[in-house]
């Protein structure tokens, strides 16, 4: 792996050749993780993993149209020929009158901000081993947990780097640290399996492993012996971990590609008011040693917080350079690059703010619901954001959390649901898209 100076030199080189090779405009960009992870599974070592990777990718522009290629070989031969064969491509395509680099004049110039993303440490493999044992033993010996999917710990570092060939270089390192646990609590047709896990840029930053575990098993035990729901009109209580997945259909139809392809259930919702004026929904890829965070974005703009939703309202799209042409519009500092291809959009840390109610005032004038712990299938329209996701969680009775529910659905309109919305007062930041607790009155509820 290259350091982020070496990158950000290896980019340069291969713009040279390509622009020697009879490119009018490029860019490139290089990629590199190493990682490594160790499983337990009832105590006893189960996997061990280390894995390398590393890329460098070119787009170039000649006569309109645009070719993208990339490479595992950093060697000078092999950024020779991948110059002339990018450049070659490009001539045999069609042209696109939205491709191109991100406007000069937008270009992030002055000094990126300082995210502190990269501890600069590498967990041994037997420091992840103890790690492992103990975030299982600590689910295990929760009282009703039988088995074990295994106790998980990992730790990694990666290398992005950027160059145009209109005069941006960047580059920046970030770490990764994670631990999770998987268990069975129950016997025979009866058993049900849950899990924890959190992640940090930082060592440091990870929480207490016997907590963590802990959760896996209580979450799991809760769930045993699940009961029924009956169909029809219900109010709904997403627990955090569930509640973010709405977030993210909201950025997904957001996006300034879906909105060019008129494929997105917010098409002409531009400033209207979506949610509750007490709702307002932030985007911040900024916030120091964040999941999310980073300092440029993929064509090389400089990235800022923004809220996406303000007081209820929808303040706008998300827009890579080729969606914002298309549109008449100026990108957002929100691209996004792979290994090789276009840019697309991406956001940076997402929260939803608080609310003023704990989560037991939030559903204590709840008659019947069910509050989701668990979410299944991938049942969205993104183009008339019909909701329909097999779940699982918790019958509300009398305004209290009771017994465990399986095998039901819930189903509505985002539209609706969005409008619908109340947020309680406990959000955490532990995952790249947070949010509080969040009830929303009638949803439709298939059982039996």
């Amino acid at each position: 792996m290259l350091s982020p100076q070496d990158a950000s030199e290896r980019c340069e080189a291969l713009l040279r050749r390509a622009k020697a090779a009879g490119a009018e405009a490029g860019d490139t960009l290089y990629l590199a993780h190493a990682s490594q992870s160790v499983t337990v599974r009832l105590g006893a070592l189960e996997d061990v993993e280390r894995s390398e990777s590393e890329h460098i990718g070119l787009r170039v522009f000649v006569g309109g149209a645009s070719a993208s290629i990339g490479s595992t070989d950093l060697g000078d031969a092999a950024l020779d020929e991948l110059a002339q064969r990018a450049v070659a491509m490009a001539r045999l395509a069609p042209p696109d009158p939205f491709a191109g680099l991100a406007d000069e004049a937008l270009l992030l110039r002055e000094a990126p901000p300082e995210l502190d993303l990269d501890d600069g440490g590498e967990a041994e493999p037997q420091a992840l081993r103890r790690m492992a044992e103990s975030v299982e033993a600590a689910a295990l010996a929760v009282p009703g947990v039988t088995n074990s999917n295994g106790g998980s710990a990992s730790s990694g570092r990666s290398v992005f780097a950027l160059a145009t060939s209109h005069g941006f270089t960047g580059a920046y390192a970030a770490s990764s640290h994670g631990i999770s646990a998987g268990v069975v609590a129950g016997e025979g047709s009866t058993m049900q399996r849950d899990h924890a896990w959190r992640s940090a840029r930082h060592a440091a930053d990870l929480p207490g492993i016997e907590a963590i575990g802990r959760e896996a098993g209580e979450r799991a035990t809760r769930r045993l012996n699940p009961g029924r729901m009956r169909s029809g009109p219900i109010s709904v209580v997403f627990d955090p971990r569930v509640g973010a997945s709405l977030v993210g259909h909201l950025i997904a139809a957001m996006t300034g590609s879906s909105i060019a392809r008129r494929a997105s259930f917010l098409l002409d919702r531009d400033g209207a008011r979506l949610f509750d004026s007490a709702v307002t929904i932030r985007d911040n890829p900024h916030v120091r040693r964040g999941l999310r965070s980073r300092p440029f974005d993929g064509e090389g703009l400089a990235t800022a917080p923004r809220a996406l939703i303000d007081a209820g309202r929808l303040t706008g799209w998300l827009m890579d350079s080729a969606s914002a042409r298309q549109l008449g519009m100026a990108p957002t500092g929100h691209a996004a690059r792979g290994g090789s291809g276009a840019p697309h959009v991406t956001t940076g840390n997402v929260t939803l703010d608080p609310g003023a109610l704990t989560p037991a005032e939030l559903i204590a004038d709840i008659g019947e619901g069910v509050y989701v712990t668990e979410l299944i299938g991938s049942g969205v329209n993104g183009v008339t954001g019909d909701y329909s996701r097999g779940a699982t969680g918790f019958r509300i009775s009398g305004g209290v959390i009771g017994e465990p529910v399986a095998e039901f659905t819930v189903a509505g309109n985002l539209i609706d649901m969005f409008a619908a919305l109340i947020p309680a007062n406990d959000l955490e930041l532990i995952h790249g898209i947070d949010v509080p607790t969040l009830r929303i009155d009638g949803m439709i509820v298939a059982g039996d």
